[in-house]
This record gives structure tokens, sequence and C-alpha cells, in this order.
């Protein structure tokens, strides 16, 4: 048996033995943030329960890391190659842990754990961080982050699993599948438009009225029309937040929230100004002006996987008793900023299923619901073991990094 086989055999020992004995108290912090939902930005709980929790195993954690409130960062070991685990922790407003963010913390944490006893029995170098990475859902916490610095340039792999329903990311269900190693997203624009008239009382002289709430529906409408010549997986949606005050005055002030996707970014952006050119003429069929607010969100590059990291991935699960499969054969249509990690380093993104009615979706009350019990936690942490063991063979096996690293060189759109 060569050394490195030895290594590995009793890591998976190793792994596997620091998620059971830490199941319990897993539990714990996954219901205090399934229980207390906080959205982008404000997952002050969220971040003080899991600084607690990683404090009391005797961890230095930096709290409130890279200028974000809620972000924090805690990290193992010396020299040798980097590997970190996002943890999201943001819920959606209204409805809670729809998207099941609780189980992607809990997943991340419990492989850091993990991660970190592999590395301390082999004795090798090699450093393993948990970044707490707030405001997926609507912010960009991690391209903040990214921008900040908390990617370091030796960063060897990104790692993070996403709880789904079976039927959204597997065609046929039937044949068992408890995953997926290489989950792609696509890019997404998030801006906000306003349309700035005249008010003028609606009735009595509505011709000196410059109509925003009009703007708006010209915008929308030529949009609507737009869809029918833009590509399947070509996606623009939108709300109008603010659309006038009383029927009989004429309204001078509208703002509408919109999303552009598209299955690169390059293609997103083409659409992008497709979009805006709807939205301009809106503005000059009606005369009003049209002004783009700032959003706290920068723009969500499409999430791409790396190959090599996703067929170890498969290997480890594989040896842990769980059948997944390696790839979709087209993106999902939805949006992460993992997506802008993924450009900049080798990056994984797995999707583990969640036990749910065969109706249950994403964004749901249901799904938040199914993301509480004692099912989902169990195959969270099944995800965290293989998602420990792809850290651990990163770090300690050359060649794996070396083949990451290539495959986002010179493969990058596997």
């Amino acid at each position: 048996m060569t050394n490195l086989h030895y290594l590995m055999t009793s890591a998976r020992s190793t792994v596997r033995d620091t998620v059971d004995k830490l199941t319990s108290e897993l539990r714990h912090v996954n219901l205090a943030l399934h229980g207390n939902p906080e959205i982008a930005f404000q997952e002050f709980a969220a971040h003080d329960t899991i600084a607690n929790f990683l404090e009391g195993l005797g961890f230095d954690v930096r709290r409130s890391a890279y200028g974000l409130a809620t972000s924090f960062e805690v990290e193992f070991g010396t020299g040798g190659s980097l590997v970190v685990f996002c943890a999201e922790y943001d819920a959606l407003p209204g409805i809670g842990h729809g998207c099941g963010h609780n189980l992607i913390a809990t997943s991340s944490i419990a492989a850091f754990l993990a991660t970190v006893e592999a590395l301390k029995r082999s004795g090798r170098p090699g450093r393993v961080r948990l970044l707490g990475t707030p405001a997926e859902e609507a912010g960009g916490g991690k391209a903040k982050l990214l921008d900040a610095g908390a990617f370091p340039k030796d960063t060897a792999a990104a790692i993070m699993a996403h709880p789904m329903c079976a039927r959204q990311i597997f065609y046929d269900v039937s044949q068992g599948y408890q995953g997926l190693a290489a989950l792609k997203f696509i890019a997404t624009h998030l801006f906000k438009t306003e349309f700035h008239g005249k008010a003028a009382h609606a009735a009595a002289e509505p011709w000196n009225g410059v109509n925003a709430f009009d703007a708006a529906v010209a915008a929308y409408s030529d949009v609507a029309l737009l869809r029918q010549h833009i590509q399947p997986e070509d996606r623009v949606h939108a709300v109008m937040e603010v659309g006038g005050t009383v029927p009989n005055v004429i309204p001078e002030y509208t703002r509408g929230t919109w999303m552009v996707r598209s299955p690169t970014i390059e293609r997103a952006n083409r659409l992008l100004e497709r979009v805006k050119a709807c939205i301009q003429a809106g503005a000059s069929a009606t005369g009003c002006q049209v002004t783009y607010q700032e959003t706290r969100s920068p723009s969500y590059l499409n999430l791409t996987a790396n190959k090599t990291l996703s067929e170890v991935y498969v290997e480890e699960m594989a040896a842990n008793g769980q059948k997944v499969m390696l790839q979709q054969e087209k993106p999902m249509n939805a949006s992460t900023d993992m997506g802008n990690v993924a450009h900049s380093f080798p990056t994984f993104h797995g999707a583990f299923i969640v036990p749910a009615g065969a109706d249950v979706t994403l964004h749901s009350s249901d799904f938040a619901e199914a993301a509480g019990t004692e099912a989902a936690h169990t195959v969270a942490l099944h995800t965290a073991k293989g998602m420990a063991m792809l850290a651990v063979r990163v770090l300690l096996d050359a060649d794996i990094a070396r083949n990451a690293k290539r495959d986002f060189r010179d493969n990058h759109d596997w």
C-alpha cells in the first residue's frame, strides 16, 4: 500500500468519524438557523450562532470579516495549498429557508471540521478555511468577498453544495441519484429602473401630465414582445415596486426591478442591451426620462463546473455509499454568486437531494419545511463527508490539485 493510498484510507475513516460524532451539535446549529431565518446582510443571529459554535470548539473566528458585518472566517493549517468552504445562511423574505441555506451552512461547517481533523492526523502541510458568505439570494456576498480578497491567489479549490428537489435537476428521478456533482447555473444581471414624468389631474387636464406609469407599462410590453425572439434558455422578469399613488393623479414616478438571465455572462450582456433598448423605448414613447438605480447586488456570472473536482467528489460519495450523477445535460435556470468565484478559481458546487413531496419546489414554504427535517440534516452530513474528502485529496494529492487547476485554465466550460 502506497503512502498516499494509506493517507486517503485513513482520512476517510477520520472524516466519517468526525462528522458522525458532531451530528447532534450540528443539528442544533442547523435548527437555530432554520428557526430564525434572516434576509441578505441581516444574518446577525446566524453569524453569531456559527461563530459561537466554532469558538466553543477552540477555533479563533474572525467575525464581521472583510468589511461585511455578517461574514466570518476561520482557518486551520500552515503551508501548502488552501481550500475554502463557503457557508451560506441567508433566507428569503416571507418564505424563510425556502432555498435550504441552513443546510448549506451545516454541510460546509461539518466538511470544514472533518477536513481539519484529517489534516491534523496526516501531519502534512495544507490550509482549510471556512468562509461565511452572506447575501447569496440578493446582494452578491461572494462577489463582494472575492473583491475584498477573501479568496487568496493560492486558493486550490472553493467548495460548497446546495440542497435541491430531485425533479428540478434529474429528468428521470427513478434512477435513484442522491446528488449531482457538476451543478451549473446561468448568469444574471439585476438592476432597477426609474421613470420620471409629470403629475397632473387625471380627469381635468391629463394632457398636462407625463405618465411614468405608461412608460413602465410600455417598457414591460416591449420586453414581452422581445421574449418571442430570445433563446429558450434566456429569461427576463420584472416587478414594479412603485406604480403611482391614486388613479386621479397622473403618476410622475415609477420604479421597477429587473432580472436578465442567460447561460453565459457574454450572452447575458448582449440580452441586457436589448432589454435596455425596450426600456428606453417606453420612456421615449411617453416623454419620460429613465434612470438606472444602483442595486446592492453585482451581476452573477454563470456557474461553471470543474471536471477533476466533480469526478473526485463522485468517487468519494460512492465510497460513502451515495450515488451521485456527474453532470447535467444543460444548466439549471437559476443563478448564484458562486459563479463569480468559479470564474476566478477551481470551484466545486454540487447539489444534494432533500427528501420532499413530488410537487415541492425551491423558493417555497414547502421546501423551507423540508429543509428543517431530520432527513434533510442527514443528507447534508452525507454531503459533508464527500466534500471533506474532496478537500483532503486536493490538499494532499498534488496531482488532483494540478489537474483541477488545469481544468480551470483549459476546460473552463466543461
